[in-house]
């Protein structure tokens, strides 16, 4: 059929995946973190208090405080690249891209922050993606993570007049292909220590405990993960939750407590991993490796390695890879 000499262009045919984490401020100063974190705390699905309530606490009290300490944490593991983050999910991205082929158009965004989940769906439908996999980058699920990230998207869609079709992808936190990474990883790093670990600590973001009790899996799903892997790696794994913020009870033990009782009890040689991570960030790279292993030798600890998040190393792309194709099914020849 030949078209009208006045049809405009139009460009269809394309699949897209988009991948998806967190997000990060611009820079690490002060006014960038609370332009970051007025977003990232007025997500209903992270912060489920009223906002009648919320806001005049957030605006008067957090975003006044808290920027200048989070500012000062970035800086600590700010890169060339910019955020570890950011500069981690864009070059997965890259990675993925030269595997899946030129049949498949990957982009990144961030759910707070740049580049917007909705400028880049905007961005994929330009260039023809009338098929795109949202791919959370979040092993576990939990409302205030993937949950919101479907969130966001949904409502972008809902902004448009043409959409392409959607899938998402499942979490992936007992998918054998990502135990299995995990598992290949932790021996590697543990295998270049000099020093043999007398515990594993395996240590998850932290959620309130009211989430468990509101049906989020997420807890269950953290613990499954810590099992499969402690099955594959043939050793215990102690399992903590990190990053708590504000009051309330959160899900337990704490990271911060795990490492002193761990001192306490005798195991002087520790390695930490953080399964629930796909790139390293503000909370493994900061929180984690400079401020646990303080926490871990003021307790009487002596030795204190945190092993790397899976990133673009080629254990990690061979499973995203793996586990975005399973996903493309149907839609990639």
């Amino acid at each position: 059929m030949t078209r009208p000499a006045d049809h405009p262009a139009i460009r269809i045919g394309r699949i897209g995946v988009l991948l998806v984490n967190l997000g990060t401020p611009d820079a690490p100063t002060a006014q960038a973190v609370r332009r970051y974190l007025a977003e990232f705390l007025s997500d209903r699905r992270v912060v489920e208090i009223p906002p009648l309530l919320w806001q005049p606490i957030l605006r008067g009290i957090v975003l006044n405080v808290r920027p200048r300490k989070s500012a000062h944490a970035y800086a600590q593991v700010w890169t060339e690249d910019g955020s570890p983050l950011a500069s981690i999910t864009r070059r997965q991205a890259t990675a993925l891209a030269a595997r899946l082929g030129d049949g498949v158009l990957v982009d990144y965004a961030m759910r707070y922050g740049s580049p917007s989940i909705a400028s880049r769906i905007e961005a994929m439908k330009a260039q023809g993606c009338d098929r795109i996999l949202l791919a959370p980058l979040y092993p576990q699920y939990s409302g205030a993570t993937t949950g919101s990230v479907a969130d966001k998207a949904f409502e972008a869609l809902g902004a448009m007049r043409w959409q392409p079709a959607i899938r998402t992808l499942p979490p992936y936190y007992d998918h054998s292909v990502h135990i299995e990474a995990l598992a290949a990883s932790a021996r590697e790093g543990i295998a270049a220590l000099d020093f043999e670990p007398d515990a594993i600590l395996a240590t998850f973001h932290g959620m309130p405990e009211r989430t468990l009790h509101l049906g989020d899996p997420y807890h269950c799903q953290c613990q499954k993960t810590a099992r499969l892997l402690a099955d594959a790696l043939g050793r215990k794994l102690v399992v903590s939750f990190q990053s708590r913020f504000g009051g309330g009870k959160w899900l337990e033990p704490s990271t911060e407590d795990m490492l002193a009782r761990l001192a306490q009890d005798g195991k002087r040689k520790i390695a930490l991993i953080a399964p629930g991570f796909a790139a390293d960030c503000l909370e493994t790279l900061e929180e984690l490796a400079i401020r646990g292993k303080e926490q871990f030798e003021a307790a009487g600890g002596e030795r204190f390695a945190y092993l790397p998040c899976l990133n673009d190393t080629p254990i990690g792309m061979a499973m995203l890879e793996r586990l975005i194709r399973d996903e493309l099914q149907g839609w990639l020849a």
